[in-house]
């Protein structure tokens, strides 16, 4: 078997230790800074590298680290997988997205108990599962951003057979597969990687210490690192699309970017396989140019979450007005239409959050809708308050309802976070497991400072450390049997089912939405072809002027009520939502 390894941090020497014995390894001619050597290996072999006599340290290519970042790596032969499911052709246009954290999806927090749950999603009508990140890091439970191994599955999560089993169950109920991967940095416990090489520069600074290496000397076989590892989820475990976290912190000053080499790759892979991969990038640039293609100038990233839509969308709804939401909140109505029909509020206007003009437009007559994704919810937007809080916990069910028709009727593709389906009450709570005593109590003091700076009492944010955060965080699926959690999930898997039957759903045309609203009673409809959804946020019943043709006909509606009556005005209950056709 072939070791390699890049390590120009080593001047005299380095070792490879297989189950216990050295093998000095030779420096390759072709390859600068690289180390090489043919040994008899099999999988599941432990081995390591020791550079000039130093400890031996991890694979910075772990497949597998059985006893953490900070133990031995394993060798993994992908090829003994026998797989029984070739991945289903889903096209990013049609699909619905549901974002799945691992560890709280299910009390046991593994890999295969989540795949086991899996019939329940292709019976809600999901297309894709997007799970947040699986790479190793310290400890047992997080929400896995503070990853060290990009190469590697979480071993408590089950390691890579697991994530294998995952795969090939959701492909065989006809589901693909996103996860989330993260190049903007790596965890504070348990990274090896500048034992080796350059990995991280001092040339860029960003919220987690120094850049990830992208432009500086050395720069390109650290690209080449992340490159390799994103083509290894797609190629060796078969994922169908990749998630790629906060691409705005990715400080990369060279004329061809890492997201242009990125997606150019990906698009070769798939090429060649004769699959369809994709990206979805996480931005909070508000510019178009991410997911325009690469021949028009653009980065060619396939598809953006598209944050200004849940702000608006969220301020709607709750009136929240702190932080980022302030800009919204002045006439949320009003926002919430322009996301609808333009994508970004914020195109080039004045952000009062950023004290600067933000954003740029997105060109509705060449760009297809698909290239965003809408969501009410995230692990972000939900884990990142103070408690964790969804919109459950401060909504009636007809707002939630209403959440629900926005997002799975809107022109975006639609993205749900675990639970929202049928309305969970179950916070998603900041959960660490740092090893580190140090860490661990930084992570705490800081994170209960940063809301007592917004008026939280220190004592009322939960301890990420404590495992009862993590319990809290776990769904409990015994709500869906009940009222309303019931009512809603039926009604989430009808607007679904929508999706499928009315191709007007999944138009790409952003130009042909129309929309109309009323800020003061709080009401919007939106038409897309020969459909037409219309929410009330208010309480009291609202009158909405449709200018019907007389054969409008209810396709789904969260309170009984009949089309609009021969005025054309459609009297629509408080907190509730329809879906109406002309024809």
């Amino acid at each position: 078997m072939l070791f390699e390894v890049w390590a120009p941090s080593a001047r005299d020497r380095v070792v490879l230790a297989l189950n216990g014995t050295d093998h000095p390894l030779e420096r390759d001619a072709g390859r600068d800074g690289w180390w090489t050597g043919v040994v008899p290996a099999e999988d599941g072999d432990r081995y390591g590298f020791a550079l000039d006599h130093r400890p031996v340290l991890p694979d910075p290519r772990s497949r597998r680290l059985p006893d953490g970042p900070d133990g031995l790596s394993a060798v993994v032969d992908h090829s003994a997988y026998a797989w029984r499911h070739e991945s289903p052709r889903l096209r990013l246009r049609s699909s619905v997205l549901y974002e799945l954290h691992v560890g709280t999806f299910t009390p046991e927090g593994t890999l295969d108990a989540a795949a086991a749950r899996l019939g329940e999603l292709a019976g809600l009508g999901i297309t894709h599962v997007e799970l947040m990140p699986l790479c190793s890091f310290p400890g047992v439970r997080g929400w896995g951003y503070d990853g060290v191994a990009p190469w590697a599955v979480h071993e408590p999560y089950g390691g890579p057979e697991a994530l294998k089993r995952f795969v090939d169950t959701a492909h065989g109920l006809g589901m693909g597969v996103v996860l989330d991967v993260v190049h903007n940095h790596l965890g504070p416990s348990g990274n090896h990687l500048p034992s080796f090489g350059p990995y991280f520069t001092e040339t860029h600074h960003t919220p987690w210490g120094a850049a990830v290496n992208l432009d500086a000397p050395g720069s390109d076989e650290v690209r080449a690192y992340f490159l390799g590892s994103a083509l290894a989820w797609l190629r060796d475990y078969r994922i169908d699309g990749l998630r790629l976290d906060a691409v705005h912190a990715l400080a990369d000053t060279r004329a061809l970017t890492f997201l242009e080499e990125l997606s150019a790759a990906v698009d070769e892979l798939a090429k060649e396989q004769g699959r369809q991969h994709f990206l979805i990038a996480e931005s909070d640039l508000a510019d178009p140019r991410t997911t325009t293609p690469r021949t028009l100038g653009g980065l060619g990233v396939h598809a953006q979450w598209n944050d200004d839509f849940h702000h608006a969308l969220h301020t709607a709804l709750t009136g929240e007005s702190q932080g980022y939401y302030g800009d919204f909140a002045r006439a949320p109505m009003a926002a919430l239409a322009k996301t609808l029909t333009h994508v970004f509020f914020h195109d080039g206007t004045y952000s009062s959050f950023r004290g600067r003009r933000h954003g740029r437009p997105v060109d509705r007559e060449r760009t297809p809708a698909h290239r965003f994704l809408g969501y009410a919810q995230t692990h972000d937007q939900i884990g990142n308050r103070a408690l964790g809080d969804r919109l459950s916990a401060s909504l009636s069910p007809g707002l939630l309802a209403c959440a629900a028709a926005l997002v799975l009727t809107g022109p975006s593709v639609p993205m749900l976070f675990m639970g929202e389906e049928w309305g969970a009450t179950t916070p998603w709570q900041y959960f660490t497991d740092h090893t580190d005593p140090e860490l661990a109590e930084a992570v705490r003091r800081g994170r209960r400072r940063e809301f007592a700076a917004h008026g939280w009492s220190e004592n009322d944010v939960p301890d990420p450390q404590e495992p009862a955060t993590r319990d809290r965080s776990v769904l409990d699926r015994s709500e869906r049997e009940r009222d309303p959690h019931r009512r809603l999930l039926a009604w989430h898997r009808e607007l679904i089912a929508l999706r499928r039957t009315h191709p007007d759903l999944t138009d790409p045309d952003l130009g042909g939405v129309k929309v109309a609203f009323d800020e003061e009673a709080r009401w919007l409809v939106f038409r897309r072809g020969d459909l037409r959804v219309a929410v009330n946020l208010g309480k009291e019943s609202a009158a909405i002027p449709l200018g019907s043709n007389g054969r409008d006909r209810v396709l789904a509606a969260w309170e009984p009520i009949g089309a609009p009556g021969a005025d054309g005005m459609l009297r629509l209950p408080g907190e509730s939502a329809i879906v109406l056709t002309d024809g």
